[in-house]
């Protein structure tokens, strides 16, 4: 919730000294502290470097020193002041959303937003059947259609009641896209008014200023490389083009009637959009657009059907369209180093035959479920991200190798018991996070061969087994696992002798009590009654 240094140094140095934001503030505590587990980046000037993982306030005093030693007019007072009034705005919205609650996942959203469409399908099913209903005779027009009036405002009542639940999770979801596009706005702001800070104290760099002016010129041009390839392709059919590293920005619509094409790479270059027309090129089966500046990618892309491999990485994606997982030839899919902070929904349900998935180097907090249904994945790497678990039912992937889980730092506390059922896995890599123990079912892990725990507070298994390698891990693991089950199993004889005793008991009290109740029977009865047994007489 707390904007990222790593993404707006400058917004979070002047957050961490604002004297209160809220009831969620504490004094002593530096906003400056939160989410600073985040991959480091090289320092570039005017954005200063992150912090360490550690957290403590000792590293965070020394990332607002790193800032000030880069940015020095920050420490001004008249331009503290200055970016303190000019953030209101963000201080203001942090304490309102921190007051809400955090971010629902990707998945949650997308299920609240289905679960409105159920009411809204139900609700005209119902107003329809309403509408159509027969008017008995006995009863008049006029009094019959005010009868369906009431009943209509009672079934939307109960249908807006329904979904005030799901429009909340929306309602959330949809403020924190908002907040995040007013960090950037803030952010922009205030790289401006440092910007006139350093012209008014003339320190400002001119090559600097010459670079942003160039950067702002946009070459409308085509290419005459993309020009004369087109001309080639109109008349023969290409199946390879590789337009890496041309410095393009825009790619032209006729590039969709290259209907021949089989493999397009253009990567390396300024793109900042896909044109629509890709959906043209029914043939393509491999779709390299790594280090553009790309934000969004075409829906039309879901009409790529023969796509077997693609490449998105280094790009400032958001999110991914969800149509993508109507790419369902998909082999390799990689979209690491990226804005990303969630996968499509049913992305799993669909790419049943992705086999290697890069997802590293984003902001993602937690995968989709349908994650768990990707029977041929053999290599995951999510590492750099904000992953806060795993889902429950991960041991369905059966077929994975190659998992690469590290530097989640902070929001890695633990893995799922299922985590033993990925039989096939080699290498894992859980180094940089915060797990404490591994799942009792580590030691099935039997093709395990390459395993990465540094840096974790781990107590099971203990750091004397963890030096020995992977082997004693998993023997370890194993034997830890084979005492669960016998003492489980000792408890469960337990139970079952107590049920057998219980039962017994149960049974010799129930006869006892049913011998008293005759013999009691037999001497209250009168005396005309029945015959008295003799026996029974004599034994009494």
């Amino acid at each position: 919730m707390d904007p990222n240094p790593k993404s707006f140094p400058i917004l979070s140095y002047v957050l961490a000294r604002l004297p209160s934001l809220g009831p969620g503030s504490k004094p002593g505590i530096s906003t400056s502290e939160v989410d600073i587990e985040q991959p480091a980046s090289p320092p570039s000037k005017p954005l200063p470097p992150s912090s360490s993982s550690s957290g403590d306030p000792s590293s965070s005093s020394s990332a607002a020193a790193q800032i000030e030693d880069d940015m020095p007019h920050l420490a001004h007072p008249k331009v503290l002041a200055s970016m303190t009034r000019a953030i209101s705005d963000v201080s203001q919205t942090r304490s309102v959303l921190k007051t809400l609650g955090p971010r629902p996942d990707h998945e949650a959203v997308d299920k609240a937003r289905a679960k409105l469409m159920d009411i809204e399908a139900s609700l005209a099913k119902q107003l329809e059947e309403n509408v159509l209903s027969p008017r008995p005779s006995d009863v008049d027009r006029l009094e019959w259609r005010a009868h369906l009036s009431e009943r209509e405002n009672e079934c939307r009542k109960a249908a807006e009641k329904e979904k005030q639940v799901y429009k909340a999770v929306i309602q959330l979801e949809e403020m924190h896209d908002a907040y995040e596009r007013l960090l950037k706005e803030a952010e922009e702001r205030l790289v401006k008014i440092y910007r006139q800070a350093e012209d008014s104290a003339a320190t400002a760099t001119e090559d600097f200023d010459e670079n942003a002016v160039e950067d702002e010129v946009v070459d409308e041009e085509p290419n005459e490389d993309v020009i004369g390839l087109l001309h080639e392709a109109s008349g023969k059919g290409v199946e390879r083009v590789n337009l890496s590293g041309r410095r393009l920005r825009f790619l032209p619509e006729a590039f969709g009637r290259i209907r021949s094409l089989v493999v397009l790479d253009v990567s390396n270059n300024q793109l900042e959009f896909i044109p629509d027309s890709i959906a043209g090129l029914e043939n393509l089966e491999e779709l390299n657009t790594a280090s553009n500046l790309l934000e969004i990618l075409p829906d039309s892309i879901g009409l790529l059907q023969k796509l077997k491999f693609l490449n998105v990485s280094g790009n400032k994606l958001v999110a991914l369209p969800d149509t993508i997982c109507h790419c369902r030839s998909l082999v390799e899919l990689d979209v690491s180093f990226n804005n990303l902070a969630y996968l499509p929904t049913n992305i799993g349900y669909e790419l049943v035959f992705l086999q290697k998935l890069s997802i590293q180097l984003n902001k993602i907090r937690s995968l989709p479920s349908s994650v768990c249904e990707m029977k041929s994945l053999r290599s995951l790497d999510a590492h750099f991200n904000e992953l806060h678990g795993l889902p429950s039912m991960i041991g369905k992937l059966t077929s994975l190798e190659i998992l690469n889980l590290s530097s989640n730092f902070s929001d890695l506390t633990e893995l799922p018991d299922t985590f033993g059922d990925l039989t096939n896995l080699k290498e894992l890599d859980l180094s940089n996070n915060q797990i404490h123990a591994l799942p009792d079912t580590f030691g099935r892990l039997d093709n395990l061969t390459k395993l990465n725990l540094e840096q974790n507070p781990l107590v099971i298994p203990p750091a004397e087994v963890v030096k020995e390698g992977v082997e004693a891990i998993k023997v370890f693991m194993a034997k830890r696992w084979l005492d669960i089950l016998v003492e489980e199993e000792r408890k469960s004889m337990l139970e079952m002798q107590e049920q057998t005793q219980t039962g017994w008991l149960t049974r010799s009290t129930s006869w006892l009590k049913n011998y008293v109740t005759n013999v009691s029977e037999y001497l209250g009865s009168p005396r005309g009654g029945s015959p008295k047994d003799p026996f029974l007489d004599q034994q009494l």
